[in-house]
């Protein structure tokens, strides 16, 4: 009986939480906000609690946030461009970030991670500005978004890999620096090639 009050206080709460938010959330907004409402110390047992700081759930987030941006482009690459070594390099953005973004899935499993299911708005204007453009424009736009992003996912690693408190989220972003470190290098030469 104890387990059916519960039940349906979180029902009515989660529908009264609902109604009063207005805003639209993106995914990893909702995601983020779910992993609060997880929060250990306070009603582990009506969210199974999460099993990391909340410093590092936001980690997790963004990384995935990233991962799915990266595999999304890197499909819309694959689509639209011609030449050769942007393919190539939009062929290892699949591979790689979606081998990345499993990993990170299965940590955030075992750790009871919210983790997003598509880009957040950001990211998803990124991909449907780009999905309009074609030819040289599209190469440009997208080389110049690689080049951006792979700075800012370095940097998250690198922080993730000094900061995170989670032993296994921080062998995650260790692990992860150097290919993304290896990426940028790979559109850096790109880069600069195209100018």
């Amino acid at each position: 009986m104890k387990k059916l009050s519960y039940a349906i206080m979180i029902a009515i709460a989660a529908y009264a939480f609902q109604g009063c938010n207005n805003t639209k959330k993106d995914a990893k907004e909702s995601a983020d906000s779910l992993n609060k409402t997880k929060d250990t110390t306070t009603n582990a047992a009506a969210t199974g609690g999460i099993a990391v700081a909340p410093d590092d759930a936001k980690f997790a987030t963004d990384a995935a946030n990233g991962g799915l941006t990266e595999v999304t482009l890197g499909k819309l690459a694959q689509s639209k461009t011609s030449n050769a070594r942007i393919k190539s390099f939009a062929d290892m953005m699949v591979t790689d970030h979606s081998k990345a973004n499993d990993e990170l899935m299965g940590i955030a499993k075992a750790k009871n991670i919210t983790l997003p299911a598509a880009p957040d708005a950001d990211h998803q204007k990124k991909i449907d500005d780009l999905s309009k453009l074609s030819g040289k424009k599209f190469d440009k736009a997208y080389v110049d978004a690689m080049v951006d992003g792979h700075k800012k996912t370095l940097d998250l690693m690198n922080k993730g890999a000094k900061d995170c408190k989670d032993s296994e989220l921080k062998a995650f972003a260790a692990k992860t620096a150097p290919i993304v470190q290896m990426h940028l290098d790979a559109i850096n030469k790109i880069h600069d090639s195209m100018k």
